[in-house]
């Protein structure tokens, strides 16, 4: 893919499926993340909090993956297990339904890492 300067950009470049995950993928991290500005990374669409970069989303020909992977959980470590794709991954294919409710745990985390909380994702 060639490099997108926003958002739109990536998104209609996306076929239709991986379009359709990315866009529910989006609507439940802004969900779980207040305030969280997007923009590109990476070649990606990434969201930031408090200035500093919380998560990131792609879609691909047969999955969507969701990065990094947020680490010290053990039971979310164990929730993700069937998901994780190389280093720092989860990887979610096309032909199942999305695990949203894990995608929104996965923002809690990460925003939680963030602002420092260390507040449990629950």
């Amino acid at each position: 893919m060639a490099p997108f300067e926003t958002v739109e950009a990536y998104l209609s470049a996306l076929s239709g499926p991986s379009r359709d995950a990315v866009e529910r993928l989006r609507a439940t991290i802004l969900a779980e993340l207040p305030g969280a500005e997007e923009r590109i990374s990476y070649g990606i669409p990434a969201f930031f909090v408090d200035g500093r970069v919380a998560m990131y989303v792609a879609g691909w020909k047969g999955h969507v993956s969701v990065y990094p992977i947020p680490e010290g959980d053990e039971a979310y470590a164990a929730e993700t297990a069937p998901y994780v794709a190389g280093r720092g991954t989860l990887k979610f294919p096309l032909s199942a339904p999305l695990p949203l409710e894990l995608v929104a745990r996965t923002a809690r985390l990460h925003l939680n890492r963030v602002r420092g909380t260390g507040q449990p994702a629950g």
